[in-house]
């Protein structure tokens, strides 16, 4: 079955970056896969998180950091950079902030970040 899907579902976080959910566990009911479309201001980051899924970052437009294991990746627009399930990593905006489009396999959850306290 073909689906429209015409607006994204908001998802409230702390700390100003906007998460806009296209397809997912909250905008779908998908667990296999999400799609979301994020807002995040200069100087936001989040805590290191060794979650359960796949992710692939595609960067719209500023710049995303990811800091690893083996040291730190810088993703400007136009780049994608792709995270592995099992890997610890944190991420962070650039200097102007980014916009950019998060997909995760399985779908993101909560219960899978594993996010540090």
């Amino acid at each position: 079955m073909v689906r429209h899907i015409d607006a994204p579902t908001r998802i409230p976080v702390p700390g100003g970056k906007l998460i806009e959910e296209f397809v997912g566990r909250v905008a779908t009911e998908s667990t296999s896969v999400s799609v979301a479309r994020m807002t995040a201001p200069p100087g936001w980051d989040e805590p290191a998180q060794t979650p359960e899924f796949d992710e692939i970052t595609l960067v719209l437009s500023g710049s995303v950091v990811v800091e690893h294991d083996d040291g730190r990746t810088e993703v400007g627009a136009g780049e994608a950079v792709v995270t592995p399930a099992g890997r610890r990593v944190r991420y962070l905006a650039g200097p102007q902030g980014a916009e950019y489009v998060a997909v995760c396999m399985p779908a993101f959850g909560p219960d899978l970040v594993h996010r540090e306290e």
